[in-house]
């Protein structure tokens, strides 16, 4: 009997080969601040699409309560990047810890005030929510200044509030209709979820699309993005373009493909028992992902302009907040893109 060596050694070097390219994939580990958020579902989808794979990134993602939980984790060390609000970046300028975003995927922050469904006929304006207290994904969070910012903007002093981290989702949707807070800054799924069972939910601010966010902050105001120290971002160069690159191709996918396709590359877990609610949901987000994930200057003034206001000890500090994003990476993939576009 002949035996051919050939044979015998392909699938050999199918082991090897399938070893090395391992091997040669970098490792990031991304906190996302609450990935069942529709906020951060571009970095979800990138993960399910396989586009940080492509990137040659070995990609693992930690599920956060909140963008600062997910901060927490970068500047510990436990985790490389954080997918949450640029706002962070500018907040720590403030205390000389030098953030910086590479890639931008939220062109509004898509908060909304809204109102607990057993509070609605005692709180009908912002002013009502003296005394009152109102939950947020986690205190430092996103939420958290988008609150101190609104109560400031409505003459409240933001002490006058009792903040609750009541997380994101589930969670929050939970402490809502249970009455254990009185109202919340929330985001979507979990805003439209209260909305499918309360028709009259009230809504204090909402800045969901381009004309609620222009109403607010009289500006266009970038939500989340992937950020990481300066210090990680200069010495990881070749994962930071591998990751704007997936997150580009993604966008690309998200703004080619229906709601519905869209949900179906969704974990069963983050979409839920509630599918026409969450999909309800995403038809109301998709406006607000980015198309090419570059940072306006505009809106990183504006970020840095809301701060200034509502904090004293950043309006001080002489914040450089160009320093605290690059569109480097996002303007290197726009190069490329012609190969890496779907």
């Amino acid at each position: 009997m002949t035996i051919s060596f050939g044979r015998l050694l392909a699938p050999l070097f199918a082991l090897l080969l399938m070893s090395d390219l391992a091997s040669a994939q970098s490792k990031v580990t991304i906190a996302v601040g609450g990935g069942a958020c529709l906020c951060y579902l571009p970095t979800v989808l990138a993960k399910q699409l396989g586009e940080f794979d492509k990137a040659g990134l070995a990609v693992e993602l930690v599920d956060l309560k909140g963008g600062s939980d997910a901060l927490k984790a970068v500047l510990g060390g436990s985790a490389d990047v954080v997918s949450g609000y640029f706002d962070h970046c500018v907040n720590l300028a403030a205390k000389k810890q030098e953030l910086q975003s590479f890639v931008v995927y939220d062109r509004y922050p898509g908060l909304v005030l809204v109102v607990s469904p057993k509070h609605t006929e005692e709180i009908k304006s912002i002013k009502d929510l003296a005394g009152k207290k109102v939950g947020v994904s986690a205190p430092g969070s996103s939420t958290d200044f988008f609150l101190k910012y609104m109560l400031k903007k409505n003459g409240l002093d933001p002490a006058s509030v009792a903040v609750i981290g009541v997380g994101l989702g589930a969670t929050s949707v939970a402490a809502m209709e249970q009455g254990q807070i009185d109202a919340a800054v929330m985001l979507d799924p979990a805003v439209t979820v209260l909305q499918g069972s309360y028709k009259d939910l009230r809504i204090l601010s909402d800045t969901r699309t381009q004309h609620d966010t222009m109403a607010v902050f009289s500006g266009e105001y970038p939500g989340g993005a992937l950020y990481s120290t300066v210090a990680w971002v200069n010495a990881h160069e070749k994962e930071v373009q591998g990751m704007t690159n997936a997150i580009l191709n993604t966008l690309t996918w998200i703004h080619s493909h229906s709601p519905e396709e869209i949900m179906a590359k969704m974990p069963v877990e983050i979409v839920g028992k509630n599918k026409e609610l969450y999909l309800a949901a995403l038809k109301n987000t998709i406006p607000m992902y980015s198309v090419d994930g570059r940072m306006d200057p505009k809106g990183a003034e504006a970020v840095l302009a809301v701060f200034s206001e509502s904090s004293p000890d950043i309006a001080k500090a002489g914040i450089d907040v160009k320093k605290t994003y690059t569109n480097k990476y996002v303007e290197q993939a726009a190069r490329t893109m012609g190969t890496n576009a779907k």
